[in-house]
Parts: structure tokens; C-alpha cells; sequence
């Protein structure tokens, strides 16, 4: 495993709900050209306002986060514990605590135990191992059954640098912004600097094209921090390598669902715009029902159509309508159909759906999950 130049970290267990990995640190020794993409949520977590805050003047140095504690719903206090929490670790890394972003993920309405992340802040200087960033992607785990990383190396004339990603995500998935955290650090820099707007663009093809269970997060958050170490890079190499990155971790959050046993990816073609496309592929992956036919490889392939037409703003044509899953055409599908579409949807992880509006030209792909008995049996006892 391979790590950009530059970067320290660590995770740790400092007893926030169990003997797990709960909180984590993520450094450069140079400070980084940053941008950030949040939740559109309209009760955002307390890291939320402190991290729009910080990363207004595009640039930081650090990343703290806690799990198993979301810090969300706990009113003024909660954004003073989350200011806190940067001014202690600045005090430890011997940085401004603006150019440190603070992100939490867990229980919603329970204040933290602050003395306890303060006191890890303190020390955390002493903790940082160089790369490491392995065990930033457990400790940021709530709901998760594994680590989630992708990273690509990078050469430009005689250098060769590393971006890296990390990502948690599990449940209460449905980004415009999903509980979703992610963090990509890299030791180029594109040549404009334009990193919000590579970051957008590439979000919005990626992360948001996941959908767990329709529930946007109050904590979401994507994070790019640029170290410049090895100087720059084309923007279109840049881009190419976090787009890679973005849909590998965007397409292990969806097979990561609660619950999940089933990969669902979505690709809907022929539409007349983004609007039109987004509008039908969360449709689509959003209903309960066409989520639990593909976990029970039940070949009803009506709830397709039904997911469909619910978008009344947005009538297709039925006539020239086409989906397929797995290659199958299931419009009007007989008997021996159904038994090789049942057969597909028992027989594979990873389920296909090809859906053709015929209405213009427009494609994207969007990913999900099935729904399970281990989804409910995950979100009724959450707190219990």
C-alpha cells in the first residue's frame, strides 16, 4: 500500500461507546490547498458549521475525526465543543486550529464526551506514524463491516505520487451529501488549483449517485487536501485519478448497505438531462420494492416499471421504455424469462440494471444495495 508524501495519521480507541477505534487524526507536515463538499441536510452536524468555516479560505493542514458520537443536534454547545476539539489539536500539531476540519459520525442528539477527545487531542502529536492511513479508514467505522480505501498512483515527468481515499458508509445513505465521510489526499496539486470544482464535478457523478435508504445525513462530508510536495499536475490527470477513486469507494459504500447482500448498479441512458436521469435512477433504487425483489430474486419486474412512473413530473414514454437487468429484457417478460431473470438475481452479488428512457441522450450511473431482514434488524436497535 502506497501513501502520498508528507501525510501522518492514526486512529485509536479513546472509550467514546466501545473498545473499537473511535477516533482518528489525519496530518501534513505542509500546509494543503483543501476543498470540501457537505451535507445539504438542513439540520447539519456541529463539525459541519466549524468545517465550512475553516475551509473557506481553501486551505488545511489537519483532519480530526470521531466515531460512534455524531455531534449533531446538540445545539450551541456542540459547535464550541467541535471549535474546541481544533484549538486543542492545533495546540498539539502547532498549527492555527482554522486550518484543521473536524468531522463526527455516530448517534444523532448525544453530546460528546469532550474531556475524552480533548485529552486524545492533547497527545496526538506523539501518536502520528507516517501514512498509516489504514487505520484512520477503521477508526472512522460506526455501522461498517470493513475498511474502505482506494488509491492510485501518479507520475508526471520524473515523479511518482500517490492519491489515497478513504471512506465510511453504511446506512442513512442518500447523498446530496450521504452518513457518509470520505477523504482523498494527494501530493500534486492540478495545475489551476481549481479543487472545488474538480471536487463538485466529481462528486456529483460519484457520491452523489449513492443511494442506501433515501435518508441524507446530517454529517456528510467529502474532504481533498493537496500537499503540492511533487508541485503539479494536468487538471484531466488530477480529475481522472479522483473520479477513479470516488466511484471505487462510492461503489464499496453501496455494497457495504446495512444489511446488504446485493451490489445493485443503475445505469440510466437515453434521458433528456441530469434532472431527468437523477430523478428516475433514486427512484428507481429508492423503492423498498424493487430493493427487496432483487434480495429475494423474485422476477417482478413490474416494480421497475411502478418506480418509473411514480416520477410524474417526468412521463416516459411506455412504448419505448427499455430495461434490462443483467442483460435480460423484462418488459412483457414470459415464463421462461422470469426463470432466467430469478436465476440471475439469486445466482449474483453484483446485479446489473439497464434502464432506456429514449428521450435524449443524457447517461449516469447510480449504485445502491438490496434491501434485508439485516437491515431493519441494524436500524431498529440502533441505539439499544
Amino acid at each position: 500500500m502506497k501513501f502520498p508524501l508528507g501525510f501522518y495519521s492514526f486512529g485509536k480507541n479513546i472509550g467514546i461507546k466501545d473498545s473499537s477505534l473511535d477516533f482518528a487524526v489525519i496530518y501534513s507536515e505542509n500546509r494543503c490547498k483543501a476543498a470540501a463538499v457537505f451535507t445539504r441536510n438542513n439540520f447539519p452536524g456541529a463539525p459541519i458549521y466549524v468545517g465550512r468555516d475553516h475551509i473557506k479560505d481553501g486551505y488545511l493542514q489537519a483532519i480530526v475525526i470521531n466515531s460512534k458520537n455524531s455531534n449533531v443536534a446538540t445545539g450551541e454547545q456542540g459547535i464550541q465543543n467541535s471549535y474546541a476539539i481544533c484549538t486543542e489539536l492545533g495546540k498539539s500539531l502547532g498549527i492555527p486550529a482554522k486550518d484543521i476540519l473536524p468531522s463526527s459520525t455516530g448517534v444523532i442528539g448525544v453530546p460528546l464526551p469532550i474531556e475524552k477527545i480533548l485529552n486524545a487531542c492533547s497527545t496526538a502529536k506523539a501518536d502520528l506514524k507516517p501514512g498509516n492511513l489504514e487505520e484512520v479508514a477503521e477508526a472512522i467505522m460506526t455501522t461498517d463491516t470493513r475498511k474502505k480505501i482506494s488509491y492510485r498512483t501518479m507520475t508526471n515527468q520524473t515523479s511518482e505520487g500517490v492519491m489515497f481515499g478513504i471512506a465510511k458508509g453504511a446506512g442513512m445513505i442518500e447523498p446530496n451529501m450521504a452518513t457518509m465521510l470520505s477523504y482523498i489526499l494527494s501530493d500534486y496539486i492540478p495545475e489551476s488549483g481549481d479543487l472545488q470544482g474538480i471536487l463538485k464535478r466529481v462528486v456529483d457523478v460519484t457520491y452523489n449517485c449513492v443511494t442506501i435508504d433515501s435518508d441524507t445525513s446530517t454529517s456528510d462530508t467529502v474532504v481533498l487536501m493537496c500537499s503540492g510536495v511533487l508541485g503539479t499536475i494536468p487538471d484531466d490527470v488530477f480529475e481522472s485519478h479522483l473520479r477513479e477513486i470516488a466511484t471505487d469507494l462510492s461503489k464499496m459504500i453501496a455494497r457495504d448497505g446495512e444489511g446488504a447482500s446485493k451490489l445493485i448498479e443503475l445505469t440510466v441512458s437515453h434521458g433528456r438531462d441530469d434532472v431527468q436521469v437523477t430523478k428516475i435512477g433514486k427512484s428507481i433504487l429508492n423503492s423498498p420494492l424493487v430493493k427487496t425483489a432483487i434480495y429475494g430474486g423474485d422476477p417482478n419486474w413490474g416494480r421497475f416499471v411502478m418506480a418509473i412512473g411514480k416520477v410524474f413530473d417526468e412521463p416516459i414514454p411506455y412504448d419505448s421504455l427499455e430495461i434490462q437487468l443483467g442483460g435480460i429484457a423484462v418488459k412483457g417478460a414470459d415464463n421462461d424469462t422470469k426463470t432466467k431473470l430469478a436465476e440471475y438475481l439469486k445466482s449474483n452479488e453484483e446485479i446489473q440494471i439497464s434502464v432506456v428512457l429514449n428521450t435524449g441522450s443524457f447517461q449516469k450511473t447510480f449504485w445502491s444495495c438490496d434491501f434485508t431482514e439485516g437491515y431493519i434488524q441494524e436500524n431498529a436497535y440502533y441505539t439499544t
